[in-house]
């Protein structure tokens, strides 16, 4: 059964827009991790340095979700190999 182009970017353009949702989770995920370490230097002052480089680490690791699923979307917008 032949797809007709039209059809074929209308699913890539969804399944994009589905892809880039994936961003919602670093982002709340994030603002948590950077809420509890704001937390844990007011507790602890002097651990600052440790529970900010863990942090950060523990962010970029997060954030890695976010730009996959942006890649995947990137992927299916412009790159097209189905059509003719």
């Amino acid at each position: 059964m032949e797809f007709n182009d039209s059809f074929i970017k209308g699913c890539s353009a969804i399944g994009a827009g589905l892809a880039l949702i994936a961003g919602i989770g670093p982002g709340v995920g994030q603002g948590i991790a950077a809420g509890h370490a704001a937390s844990a230097v007011g507790r602890n002052p002097g651990a600052k340095s440790d529970i900010t480089s863990t942090m950060l680490l523990g962010q970029a690791v997060a954030e890695t979700t976010g730009l996959y699923g942006l890649l995947i979307g990137i992927i299916l917008l412009f790159v097209q190999p189905l059509t003719k």
